[in-house]
């Protein structure tokens, strides 16, 4: 299965201390080796606004969390394409966030199911999982 991790999912899924973190379940499809992992560029961007507005506070530079987890393998980069700006355009305003707008949109135009405990998502009829 191809897997978008929405912000937070890869965020609680590669810092034990931050949030609640993963329920098993999910962190075991995670780990399914049969399952590709996709983090968005768009994730990246909102972490590390986060990160310079004092929102968030990470053991380490966003930029060395997420090549260390490109570098393992664990997970690919998703970068922006036009045709992901393009269906942002005709997305109704279920939900106004930016950057799960973007998700959304990558999700939809790549066929990816979306982990993510937000059922904001939900709306857009894209595939969503989190398992408890």
């Amino acid at each position: 299965m191809k897997l978008l991790l929405d912000t937070h999912t890869f965020l609680w899924s590669v810092i034990a201390s931050f949030g609640p973190g993963l329920p098993q379940a999910t962190r075991e499809l995670l780990e399914d080796p049969a399952n590709t992992l996709y983090l968005s560029i768009a994730s990246v961007w909102e972490t590390a606004i986060k990160v310079s507005t004092g929102k968030l506070r990470l053991p380490q530079p966003v930029q060395q969390i997420v090549n260390t987890e490109i570098s393992r393998g664990d997970v690919s980069l998703l970068n922006i394409q036009l045709n992901h700006l393009a269906l942002i355009e005709t997305l109704p305003f279920h939900h106004k966030d930016p950057f799960d707008r973007l998700l959304i949109a990558q999700a939809q135009a790549e066929n990816l199911t979306v982990v993510s405990v937000d059922a904001a998502f939900d709306p857009y009829g894209v595939k969503r999982l989190w398992l408890t």
